[in-house]
This record gives structure tokens, C-alpha cells and sequence, in this order.
């Protein structure tokens, strides 16, 4: 099946039990430094769609060219919002091991001319962590497989003073709840990584999937457990469809 959350504690036996990463992390332990995850969220203003065509063509051929360059450096993914989100038009996702890069293409791409009619809507960044759920075969442990599908959810998620106070222990049997819960949505992959640091965030949450409507199903379920009662905030929710960058682009008008 396909559900990954990083930095949670239990994995899977073969027969569908949960066990400690603990119990196989020696064996199969990776030297990788973690990983920083990234998800930032721009929309463009209404000057943009007032230009000819020609004008249009030639900085978004600028701005796919400065992205291109930092494929080597990320695992890198763009999402349309177009007609599906109202809060922003694009979103890219990007996962690598350099804050400094992220922070270097980010500068680059409004340096361009079509940058300059983006506005960076949300920002969020996060890094991954060695624990994590895994299901079937056993995965590296310092990454995340991403991109697999063509929608993606994303949320924000701060937890209360509550959920703090409980042992480590207490909070981990709720998460293996939520966990457990998500594993009855074969086709949906959770990603959860670590922002408190970088952000007023605990955790960035996000959810892949080829099927909107089991993302709805299971975000009702996971509404109604313990773990939910100490979520303090759990907005904006973005909803973004995986799309190449022309494609992304030219849905901008």
C-alpha cells in the first residue's frame, strides 16, 4: 500500500503488525543528512494576464529556464490551483538537503519577469525525520518518496499545550491511531514532516492521492479521533493538482 509518515515511531511486520523502526533501523540505516521539505504557494496578480501573448511566452520560457537548473538539486514538483483553490495559482514542491538552494531558486525565479508579477501567498518549510510509519517493504528512513500522485492536500497543523503535557509514549499509540486509520485508504500517501523551529507549525501534513473523493472520506475520519481533540489549528488546507511547468504556467492566463 502507499502510506509513509515520516517521524512516527512503529513500522509494519510482514503480516501487518506493528513493530519499532528500532528493530530493523541497524540493519538498514542511511548516512544521509535529512531532508528539507518545502512547499511554497504563489499567485499571480491580474497585471499578468493584461500582456500579448508574445510577451507572455518569452518570461515564461525565462522562468522554466532558471527552474530547470535546480532539478539536479531537488526532488522538484509543480501544482496547479487553478480553478481549484482560490487562496493561490501555483504551488512548488521541493525536497533536497541545502536551505541555502531553497532559498537561492526562490530569489531567481522572481528575478524574472514573470516573478515579478508573483506574490508568495504561504511559505512553509519543514524538515524530515529518521522514524517514520512505513508499510510492506522496508523504505529508507531519512526520505520521502514523493510525487507519486496527481493530487495533493497540504495543511498546517499546530498541536495544544495538551498534547505536549501527555508522555511520549501516549502520544505515539494516538498517532499509530490516525496511522492505522490511513491504512485502510490504499491509494492515499500521508507525508509528515517537522516545521516547530522554522514556523508557528509543528507539523506540515500532506496527503497524496489519484482520488479526491477517499481524500474527503478520510479526512472525515480522521476528524473523530483522540489525536484530533489537540489539533489547535489546522488551516489554510490547500487542495493542488500535479501538472508539468508549462502546464502550470499556462493555466495562469
Amino acid at each position: 500500500m502507499g502510506i509513509e509518515l515520516v517521524n512516527i515511531p512503529p513500522s509494519l511486520t510482514p503480516s501487518g503488525e506493528l513493530r519499532l523502526v528500532d528493530e530493523i533501523a541497524e540493519a538498514r540505516r542511511s548516512s544521509v543528512d535529512k531532508q528539507f521539505v518545502n512547499f511554497i504557494f504563489f499567485r499571480v496578480t491580474p497585471d499578468w494576464r493584461k500582456l500579448d501573448e508574445e510577451t507572455k511566452a518569452d518570461a515564461k520560457a525565462e522562468f522554466r529556464d532558471v527552474y530547470d537548473r535546480y532539478r539536479s538539486d531537488f526532488l522538484l514538483f509543480s501544482y496547479s490551483l487553478v480553478g481549484i483553490d482560490s487562496k493561490a495559482d501555483l504551488m512548488f514542491w521541493r525536497i533536497g538537503t541545502s536551505m541555502d538552494l531553497i532559498q537561492e531558486m526562490t530569489a531567481k525565479l522572481f528575478q524574472t519577469r514573470l516573478g515579478s508579477y508573483f506574490e508568495s501567498v504561504d511559505n512553509y518549510l519543514a524538515v524530515t525525520k529518521e522514524r517514520m510509519f512505513v508499510s510492506g517493504q522496508i523504505e529508507d528512513r531519512l526520505h520521502v518518496n514523493a510525487g507519486e500522485k496527481s493530487y495533493h492536500f497540504l495543511y498546517p497543523c499546530t498541536k495544544d499545550r495538551g498534547w505536549f503535557e501527555k508522555p511520549a509514549a501516549e502520544r505515539d499509540a494516538l498517532i499509530e491511531e490516525d496511522f492505522m486509520v490511513g491504512r485502510r485508504f490504499e491509494n492515499i500517501k500521508i507525508h509528515l514532516t517537522h516545521a516547530f523551529g522554522f514556523s508557528d507549525q509543528e507539523y506540515i501534513i500532506s496527503f497524496e492521492t489519484d482520488e479526491p473523493r477517499d481524500f474527503l472520506e478520510l479526512a472525515e475520519e480522521l476528524r473523530h479521533t483522540a489525536a484530533s481533540k489537540f489539533t489547535l489549528r489546522g488551516t489554510p488546507i490547500y487542495t493542488c493538482r500535479q501538472r508539468p511547468l508549462m502546464e502550470c504556467l499556462d493555466a495562469l492566463g
